[in-house]
């Protein structure tokens, strides 16, 4: 992927994006365990950022900190401006930031369609009082939501599983579905965690496809991923976890040839 944001060093006519995502010492432990120790990453605004390192290095338990799926120990989590460590995982859903999961959750017993549609937010008819005094806005509502999901699920290649049940979709099926339900929240930030794991190489080039048509429409990534092939081809700039600390942050080219990744990720 062309390094198309970064600016070149030294030019004083190009300026960095600015930050959407901010986050700096960060620690967790469990127990006797320090999973992430001081840890810190920025993303810029309209980017695609990487994060990798070895198993175990902290890297979901940093996702789920960044969401307050877990609370942090210590440490400070700025999105859009505003700080967000305090709040809990549904607000800072609804405030632009939506994460997938390593394994896909879908709602197995609903259809395609409705799992997209329990993820639209602000929804009218979710207040009980309006039900009985705005049933022609819930109904326009409603039919408009229906409209972008199948706008969506077109995009992804899923429209002719509308119908059917999110638990008979392959896991790769299930990864997009999972991609395409956080669309229909507009967000301003995804962070995907390990979105090629498990899926076969054709559909991992369709979901690199997405990633990439979504970042030009303005939604900015974070992305764990161990396939490297996605990450070098995919992102701007790449974090490195190690033993829950930081080891190294620049673009995918010196990343590659950072000796102390190499001994630390790549084993070498």
């Amino acid at each position: 992927m062309d390094d198309k944001r970064q600016p070149m060093s030294g030019d004083p006519q190009v300026q960095p994006d600015p930050l959407l995502l901010t986050a700096q010492g960060l620690s967790k432990a469990f127990g006797g365990i320090q999973a992430v120790n001081d840890a810190e990453i920025h993303v810029p605004q309209g980017q695609i950022v990487g994060l990798i390192g070895p198993n175990g290095a902290g890297k979901t338990t940093l996702f789920n900190l960044l969401c307050n799926f877990i609370a942090p120990d210590h440490g400070r989590i700025i999105f859009d401006g505003q700080p967000i460590e305090r709040l809990p995982p549904h607000k800072i859903a609804l405030q632009g930031m939506i994460r997938t999961f390593q394994v896909a959750r879908v709602l197995s017993r609903l259809s395609v369609l409705e799992n997209m549609l329990l993820a639209a937010p602000h929804q009218t008819g979710e207040k009980l009082q309006n039900t009985f005094f705005q049933t022609h806005t819930i109904r326009k509502q409603e039919q408009q939501l229906k409209e972008k999901a199948h706008v969506i699920l077109e995009s992804v290649g899923l429209a002719a599983k509308v119908n059917d049940y999110a638990g008979a979709l392959s896991g790769g099926q299930r990864k997009l579905l999972e991609m395409a339900r956080g669309l229909m929240a507009d967000p301003k930030l995804m962070l995907l965690d390990e979105p090629a794991a498990g899926v076969n190489p054709t559909l991992i080039q369709q979901i690199c496809g997405h990633v990439k048509r979504w970042n030009d429409n303005g939604i900015t990534f974070l992305i764990i991923e161990h396939n490297m092939d996605v990450i070098m081809s995919l992102c701007d700039r790449v974090w490195v976890l190690a033993e829950g600390q930081n080891l190294a942050v620049g673009t995918p080219a010196e990343i590659q040839s950072n000796t102390e990744v190499l001994e630390a990720y790549l084993g070498q």
